[in-house]
């Protein structure tokens, strides 16, 4: 079987962290901390991007299950959630309801029939793929969307000031010779030829330093920010929708 390069990645980053803290701890860590206040903006997010009550969602690079357990407390979907680490999906598992289903992901393939889901996620997964494995899951996120269904996906952009210092963390980290997950920027203009060439039309994108997100309820992040009103997570955001 091909090991993909984040596969490999990513599994040595969950074992170190499991390897350094209690498992709460490296689980959060591992999707990148503020795993109820992200949990939370992802649920807004669907919610502002059309998603209703009996909806079918996939998850892709669903992490420790931080969506999956904001999602299930306040709508009432069909979900299944798939990462390419098994110690994260039996993690998210534990956190989740008993008809949430998860798989450990093969690749860049989606584990599901054509014309199926209502939305496919993407948080913080293009942001770890070379262009042509982005083009491929979304690919599959066409094949298995119904149409009129939507991608949404966050993404690191130079356009965007302060996404600046997570490449400058990245040229630190490759001067050091540290190993971590890959980090790649992606452009709008590259976003809008994926989407054209697969049958998408761009919904809108969202900017990662503007707050953009419609909030139900303040969140507190690890740090002790509170955010009410209006959210943003950081990255920047497409919505796509299937033709």
């Amino acid at each position: 079987m091909r090991q993909f390069h984040f596969t490999v990645d990513y599994k040595k980053y969950v074992a170190d962290l499991l390897r350094q803290h209690d498992i709460d701890t490296a689980m959060a860590l591992a999707v990148g901390g503020n795993y109820e206040a992200t949990g939370i903006l992802h649920t807004e997010l669907l919610a502002m991007a059309g998603m209703k009550g009996g909806d079918y969602l996939i998850d892709v690079g669903c992490g420790s299950g931080r969506t999956a357990a904001c999602l299930s407390r306040r709508t009432n979907i069909r979900y299944l959630g798939i990462d390419v680490v098994e110690d994260l999906i039996k993690y998210a598992i534990r956190k989740n309801p008993k008809h949430y289903r998860f798989a450990v992901a093969d690749g860049l393939k989606i584990p599901e029939q054509n014309n199926t889901a209502d939305f496919v996620t993407f948080f913080s997964v293009l942001t770890h793929l070379l262009h042509e494995e982005s083009f491929q899951y979304l690919e599959e996120a066409a094949r298995v969307l119904k149409p009129g269904g939507k991608v949404i996906a966050s993404f690191l952009e130079f356009h965007i000031p302060s996404h600046w210092a997570v490449f400058a963390a990245t040229v630190a980290n490759s001067k050091a010779d540290l190993p971590r997950p890959l980090n790649v920027f992606l452009d709008r203009n590259a976003i809008e030829s994926f989407a054209t060439h697969l049958g998408f039309t761009v919904a809108s994108f969202l900017d990662g330093d503007k707050p953009t997100i419609p909030l139900r309820q303040d969140i507190v992040y690890d740090n002790g920010k509170r955010e009410s009103g209006m959210g943003t997570f950081g990255q920047s955001v497409v919505i796509l929708q299937k033709n």
